[in-house]
């Protein structure tokens, strides 16, 4: 490891990482200052009085879009690092092989080298064996609860912009806003998913580990 690190410097290291943080940061700033102008622009047409970044920060219109889109990529990566265990697609990249042993369903074996818990064995095992799952799992549930609330927050601001009475989170679950906003992004992702397993098939990229080889052929599954 420490030959490694001698020998690449930090960003060849993690550099996937620290590009996508990156623009991930530049985008949600982008996202927040025109979200605010908006949201103002909403305010307005209201005959609301208009807010500033820091309070529209905290505000259910902020935390509803940016949770909205958090919630589906996080469901669908939770989804499909699952799915990915039992099922195929014969010829895609993204899929294991349909007959050879797999060098992730090997059984974990301690050494020196191996994470602590394959070390310390026994529950603590079994839940890192899970964990990726798990983080995903957590990160969707907590993402759908914010954006819930979010959500029903800002739906409040409009009631009370348009002299409505306010609804309980409860009574805005069963009204169809909600769930609109939440199946808009969940079928978007499905299909982004269904898209690059589908299209590894047949397609390449040179290069990249998320295609076969230029020369492999359509029907070789994985990579």
């Amino acid at each position: 490891m420490n030959s490694i690190k001698e020998k690449h410097s930090f960003f060849y290291r993690n550099g996937l990482t620290i590009v996508f943080m990156g623009l991930f940061v530049l985008t949600l700033f982008a996202q927040a200052l025109t979200g605010w102008k908006q949201h103002n622009a909403d305010l307005k047409d209201d005959h609301a009085r208009e807010i500033g970044l820091g309070t529209y920060l905290r505000s259910g219109h902020f935390i509803s879009a940016t949770f909205e889109n958090f919630e589906s990529e996080f469901l669908q990566m939770s989804l499909y690092v699952l799915l990915t265990i039992s099922l195929r697609q014969i010829g895609s990249a993204e899929s294991k092989k349909l007959n050879e042993p797999e060098e992730v369903d090997r059984e974990p074996v301690p050494g020196n080298d191996a994470p602590w818990p394959v070390r310390k064995g026994g529950w603590i095992l079994k839940i890192y064996e899970n964990s990726l799952s798990i983080s995903f799992g957590l990160l969707f549930f907590i993402s759908w609860a914010l954006h819930l609330y979010g959500s029903w927050q800002n739906h409040n601001v409009e009631q009370l912009a348009r002299n409505l009475p306010e609804d309980t989170v409860y009574a805005y679950l069963g009204q169809p806003e909600f769930w609109f906003e939440t199946f808009q992004n969940w079928q978007s992702e499905f299909l982004s998913v269904a898209s690059i397993v589908f299209l590894t098939i047949y397609l390449r990229q040179k290069g990249s580990p998320e295609s076969k080889p230029v020369d492999a052929p359509h029907l070789e599954t994985g990579k």
